[in-house]
């Protein structure tokens, strides 16, 4: 994470209040307007749905917007601004409320509504690092390529148990059209580890021929992605593979990713690249 503070000097609010975080927990949002009001002029806006929370970002002005919601609504709002191209001009302030609040809180953002809002008016904006990809898509924290587990095998609980399985397994052939072993429907989980390549800076960390667990990307010293693999272990276990850069490519098999908190793919390919400082963060001060 690339930090680059500068204090919160816009007394003029537009705190952005999700439909998600009214409906989880109204108590955390009313404290939040109770203290934000008190502290700064600030206009409440609560939208309805996505598109009108796009309509009243777009039409914020000088206000400095304050978001009050969970890890989904900040991802959004980032990922307004980025498509909007007005991150680097803007100073995003945020109020936790709601069920998922595990990347607000690695971030910095306090979690209790009270201590965010006091936050909100006497922190210090800090610049962070960003991941984009090559769709514009955008990842705050991390982003991981897990591998799916393998079906169970069953084990031998005895010769009866067997033969009821066998006889189970038989009766589902007859019963159920038979396809290709080798046939994957679009966007059909695969079992088993993924074979990918993942590619830093233009070299190769690991290759189609090694199969992985995991691959983990997240941003690092300033301007640089910190990737880690994880090869399949046979035996006593692999260790992982590691490795710094700007660009991180993954190819392969289709495959899907987690950004942030939202799943995303199947795809074939994808590239992120770090833009430092590419955003601002109001966070306490130290």
């Amino acid at each position: 994470m690339a930090e680059v503070a500068t204090f919160a000097t816009s007394d003029q609010l537009l705190v952005v209040i999700d439909p998600v975080a009214r409906r989880t927990d109204g108590e955390s949002v009313r404290i939040a307007k109770d203290v934000l009001s008190a502290g700064a002029a600030a206009k409440v806006c609560m939208p309805e749905g996505p598109e009108e929370f796009a309509r009243v970002l777009a039409r914020r002005g000088s206000r400095r917007p304050v978001l009050v919601g969970d890890d989904r609504a900040l991802m959004r709002t980032v990922s307004l601004l980025h498509r909007q191209r007005e991150l680097a001009g803007c100073a995003l302030s945020m109020v936790p409320v709601g069920g998922a609040l595990s990347l607000a809180g690695a971030l910095g953002v306090p979690t209790g509504a009270v201590a965010a809002a006091r936050a909100v008016l006497d922190g210090v904006v800090r610049r962070m690092d960003l991941l984009v990809d090559d769709s514009d898509g955008v990842v705050l924290g991390a982003l991981r390529i897990p591998s799916l587990p393998s079906p169970a095998v069953p084990s031998p609980a005895g010769s009866g148990h067997a033969s009821w399985l066998r006889t189970c397994q038989s009766l589902v052939r007859t019963l159920v059209p038979a396809r290709p072993p080798r046939e994957q429907l679009v966007g059909e989980p695969r079992f088993g580890p993924a074979r990918l390549r993942v590619e830093v800076d233009g070299v190769t960390m690991v290759d189609l021929d090694q199969p992985v667990e995991t691959v983990s990307v997240r941003p690092s010293t300033p301007g640089l992605a910190e990737v880690e693999v994880r090869p399949v272990s046979v035996g006593a276990e692999a260790s992982p593979l590691c490795a710094r850069g700007r660009s991180v490519t993954v190819s392969g098999a289709d495959f899907r990713y987690r950004a942030d908190a939202v799943v995303a793919g199947p795809v074939r390919t994808r590239t992120w690249v770090v833009r430092e400082g590419a955003w601002g963060l109001t966070l306490p001060t130290r």
